[in-house]
């Protein structure tokens, strides 16, 4: 039995003896070394290698070593396969630094500053406190339920909205379809952590925009796919949308020729927002397959396959 790792020689560099030590028995091999592959039962990957079928006929889990799975094709993935995605507390810490971030520089008038300097234009815009800003959640999951927590914590009117119902300590949590209109109506800032889905492809559209009180702002650092770009440069022209913090972009690199990079509105990061981290990313995995290994299949983390998350 072994584990095999497609990642970064950092990530194979920290995990190896971590595994090693903990688990003397299940072999731990490093991509593109993989051992006989018919003793492969678990695979840390980004991406999976094409023939997995093929490759790796008695697979049984697959880890996503980041926090989404749309960049799998489940369809190539065998029912009888566990998929869990990376949730650890070095990636939510990231993004709650992210969001707080953005979410400050929007509050703060930070584009309009940047964009002043640069014309030499000296001019004070109105304050507001963060009890007067509005900011609204989009996906209130393991990142979006504690961005929305440290958002509240920092004085901010927080709410969410996601596909079920969430309970987080003050913040007013939406859920379902039918309740979407009344969360983005009360949203000045709106922060997309939604998973990239078939339903949430493309949400960022106008439809949704013209739904925003008049001039919001917008945080994506789920998936650039979430995003419409042309009904986004619409809305910008139009004030209906009056700026916007983008860490991700479809496609990515960012073509160098996409107005996303010269439009004072908007402020592109280079999908930075949060990455997970080495050490603490290592023994949640390791913490997960000995939980395996010992019989447990019921995980926080584990895929549903309908919901595509």
């Amino acid at each position: 039995m072994s584990f095999l790792l497609k990642s970064t020689p950092e990530r194979a560099e920290v995990w190896k003896p971590l595994f090693n030590s903990a688990l003397p028995d299940l072999a731990f091999h490093v991509w593109p070394e993989t051992g006989d592959p018919k003793e492969v039962r678990f695979l840390a990957v980004w991406e999976p290698p094409s023939d997995l079928l093929t490759r790796f006929p008695n697979l049984e889990v697959i880890f996503s070593v980041g926090a989404g799975v749309d960049q799998f094709d489940m369809s190539a993935i065998p029912e009888h396969v566990t998929i869990i995605r990376m949730i650890e507390p070095g990636l939510t810490e990231g993004m709650v630094d992210y969001v707080l971030w953005a979410t400050l520089t929007l509050h703060r008038d930070g584009l309009t500053y940047i964009a002043q300097q640069k014309q030499h234009i000296w001019k004070a815009r109105p304050n507001l406190v963060a009890t007067q800003r509005r900011v609204g959640i989009m996906g209130m999951g393991t990142l979006g339920a504690p961005v929305a927590q440290a958002l509240a914590l920092n004085g901010f009117n927080c709410s969410g909205w996601s596909r079920s119902r969430h309970t987080v300590p003050d913040v007013t949590c939406h859920a379902g379809p039918e309740e979407l209109d009344a969360f983005l109506a009360t949203t000045d800032i709106l922060v997309c952590l939604l998973p990239l889905t078939e339903a949430t492809h493309g949400i960022l559209n106008t439809s949704l925009f013209e739904k925003l009180p008049k001039g919001a702002q917008i945080i994506n650092a789920a998936r650039g796919a979430h995003l419409v770009v042309p009904d986004l440069l619409e809305m910008l022209e139009s004030g209906q949308i009056s700026a916007a913090i983008l860490d991700v972009t479809d496609p990515e690199p960012l073509p160098t020729d996409s107005p996303l990079w010269d439009d004072p509105r908007i402020l592109i990061t280079p999908h930075i927002a949060s990455s997970s981290q080495t050490e603490t990313a290592g023994r949640v995995l390791l913490d997960t397959v000995q939980r395996y290994l010992a019989g447990e299949r019921d995980f926080p983390s584990k895929v549903d396959r309908s919901k595509g998350y």
